[in-house]
């Protein structure tokens, strides 16, 4: 079963700076400080990074972690019946290159598409959440 929780968008990539000012952030809380460490939580790292819940530059974040989480969830689902990107492709008529690319970015995929994958390529079921 595939759970996809939002939208679907188009594939937005997120500039290396940005991971890396994160991830400074990160490494700033424990380093030097050996019996009383300091950790911060990853939302609160979202929020000084890409801004507060709500805003745009936040909400691509969150949009583009989930279109990963779906490719990785694609990626598991063919792989435990254990089928190639090739072998898959050849049951949807798609190429194996764009299996790859939606098995590691999820985002740019239709939804015939992500059906015709799921249900016809590895004999799953999608089901489809939207919060507001």
């Amino acid at each position: 079963m595939i759970l996809l929780n939002g939208f679907q968008k188009k594939s937005q990539k997120t500039p290396k700076k940005e991971i890396d000012k994160a991830l400074q952030l990160m490494s700033e809380h424990y380093e030097g400080k050996n019996e009383k460490t300091v950790i911060t939580p990853w939302s609160e790292i979202k929020d000084r990074v890409y801004g507060s819940k709500g805003t745009d530059r936040r909400d691509n974040l969150e949009r583009e972690a989930e279109s990963f989480r779906i490719g990785l969830m694609l990626k598991k689902a063919r792989e435990s019946r254990q089928l190639t990107q090739q072998e898959l492709g050849q049951i949807i008529d798609k190429k194996r290159t764009y299996i790859s690319k939606v098995e590691n970015d999820g985002g740019n995929i239709t939804l015939k598409t992500l059906f015709d994958i799921v249900e016809k390529g590895l004999g799953g079921k999608v089901k489809i959440s939207i919060e507001v």
